[in-house]
C-alpha cells in the first residue's frame, strides 16, 4: 500500500448517473442528448436542476455552461470549467469537480459528455467539427496534414506498430482485447454490439483501417451522451442511491514537443504513466490490490499500453498479459465489462465511469457482475500526451 498524498480521498462521491440510448443515427441535437443524460443523472440522484451549482461541459461536444443554465433553468450556478485534454477530459473534469466541492465552491456538480459521433462527426463524413481542437492539435496543420497524417487511427497505428517492433506485440494481442470487450457487450443489452459475437478469427479477418489497426481495433462512432453528479461524502449519504466514493484521482501530461508523431517514445502513454502513481497514492492502493478496470479504449492498443502505464504489467508485456482470458469476466482482471468504446459505445469515455458505478452498486446484469466488486480503476486518455486515472470504491 502506498501513502495517501492528497487532502480529499473519499470525501467526494458520485451520487447520480444517467445516459441516453446509444445509437447509430439520431435526429436530435448534441445539446438535446446532453440534457437528456443530465436529467437522468439528476433523477438517479434524487435531485432537481435547482440543486446544481456547478457544471463541467465536455470539450469534445462544444456545449457551454450557459446551455445548461438556459435549458435546465439553473438558478445559482457558482462554478463551471471545461477541461481541454481530448479523451482525457471527462475524468480530469471529475478531479476539478471534486476540488470545487471539497473547497466549498459548489454542492452538486453536473458533468456531461457525448456527441453525435455517427450522425454528424464521423471521420469519413463529418458535417460538424469532428473534435473541438486541443492546443496540441494546432501542430497538425503545419507538420501532419502535408503528410496526410490527419486522423486518430493513423496516429495510434504508428504507436501500435512501434510497440510491435520494440516488444514483439502481435495483432492477435490487440484481438484478445477486442474479443473480450465484445463478449462483455453481448452480456450488456445497452451495448451497440450486443447480439453480435466476434471470435479472434473474425478480428483477424476484419479489414485493415491503418496498419496494423483493423476495423475491430477501433472504437465505435456513435450518438449518445452520459452524465454523472458529484457531491461531498456527507451530502451523498442522503441521496436516493448508494454513493460511490472517489478514493483517488489524478491527471498527467506529457512533455513537448507537441506534434503527435514527434513524441520521444510512441510506445507509452506518458500522461497515464505520470497520473497513475498519484491516483493510487491518494487512494492508498496499488495495482495489485485491484481486480477490475474500466480503461479508455479509443483503439485496442490504447488498452494494452494503458495496462502497462498503470503498472498492471511491466513495460512491453501488455501483449502476453491480455492472453488466456485474463481480462475477460471470470479472469484475473476483467476489463471494460460493459463492452468499452470498441463494443458498447464511444461517449467520450463517460460510459466507463457509468459502468464502474453500476458495478460498485451491484446494478448490472448478473452475468456480467464482477463478484465482490469493491474498487475499480477508471482511465481516460487524450492523444498520447494526456491521461487521467480515478479509483472508485464502494461506499
Amino acid at each position: 500500500m502506498t501513502e495517501k498524498t492528497a487532502p480529499f480521498p473519499g470525501r467526494c462521491a458520485i451520487v447520480g448517473i444517467g445516459q441516453t440510448p446509444y445509437t447509430r443515427g439520431t435526429d436530435r441535437t448534441t445539446l438535446e442528448l446532453h440534457l437528456e443524460a443530465a436529467l437522468a443523472a439528476l433523477s438517479d440522484a434524487g435531485l432537481s436542476p435547482d440543486d446544481v451549482d456547478a457544471v463541467m461541459p465536455n470539450e469534445m461536444a462544444g456545449i457551454l455552461a450557459e446551455d445548461f443554465i438556459v435549458n435546465l433553468g439553473l438558478r445559482d450556478l457558482r462554478f463551471s470549467s471545461t477541461i481541454r485534454t481530448g479523451g482525457a477530459s471527462f475524468v480530469s473534469a471529475i478531479q476539478s469537480a471534486c476540488l470545487a466541492v471539497h473547497c466549498g465552491l459548489a454542492n452538486h456538480a453536473l458533468l456531461v459528455a457525448g456527441r453525435r459521433g455517427y450522425s454528424a462527426q464521423r471521420v469519413s463524413k463529418a458535417v460538424e467539427d469532428t473534435i473541438v481542437p486541443m492546443p496540441i492539435m494546432r501542430t497538425i496543420e503545419e507538420f501532419e496534414r502535408p503528410c496526410g497524417n490527419t486522423v486518430a487511427v493513423q496516429w495510434f497505428a504508428q504507436a501500435a506498430r512501434r510497440h510491435m517492433h520494440e516488444f514483439g506485440t502481435r495483432s492477435e494481442h490487440f484481438g484478445q482485447i477486442a474479443v473480450a470487450c465484445r463478449k462483455h457487450a453481448n452480456l450488456n443489452p445497452h451495448a451497440l454490439m450486443h447480439g453480435k459475437p466476434m471470435s479472434l478469427a473474425d478480428h483477424q479477418a476484419s479489414r485493415m483501417i491503418a496498419d496494423p489497426l483493423r476495423l475491430f481495433d477501433c472504437s465505435l462512432e456513435t450518438d449518445g451522451a452520459a452524465a454523472i453528479v458529484v457531491t461531498s461524502a456527507e451530502r451523498a449519504r442522503d441521496r436516493a442511491k448508494r454513493p460511490v466514493a472517489i478514493l483517488g484521482i489524478a491527471e498527467g501530461h506529457g512533455d513537448p514537443p507537441d506534434s503527435i508523431t514527434q513524441k520521444r517514445d510512441m510506445t507509452e502513454i506518458e500522461g497515464l504513466r505520470r497520473a497513475a502513481p498519484h491516483a493510487f497514492g491518494m487512494a492508498g492502493v496499488s495495482p495489485g490490490d485491484l481486480d477490475r478496470a474500466q480503461i479508455y479504449d479509443g483503439f485496442t492498443w490504447i488498452t494494452l499500453a494503458s495496462l502497462e502505464a498503470l503498472g498492471f504489467c511491466d513495460r512491453g508485456e501488455g501483449g502476453p498479459f491480455v492472453e488466456g482470458g485474463r481480462i475477460e469476466l471470470g479472469g484475473a482482471l476483467p476489463v471494460n465489462t460493459a463492452g468499452g468504446l470498441v463494443s458498447e459505445a464511444h461517449v467520450s469515455g463517460a460510459n466507463h465511469v457509468l459502468e464502474a458505478v453500476r458495478q460498485l452498486r451491484r446494478e448490472v446484469e448478473p452475468a456480467r457482475q464482477v463478484a465482490d466488486c469493491e474498487t475499480v480503476v477508471v482511465t481516460s486518455e487524450g492523444d498520447f500526451h494526456e491521461g487521467a486515472v480515478m479509483i472508485l470504491g464502494r461506499a
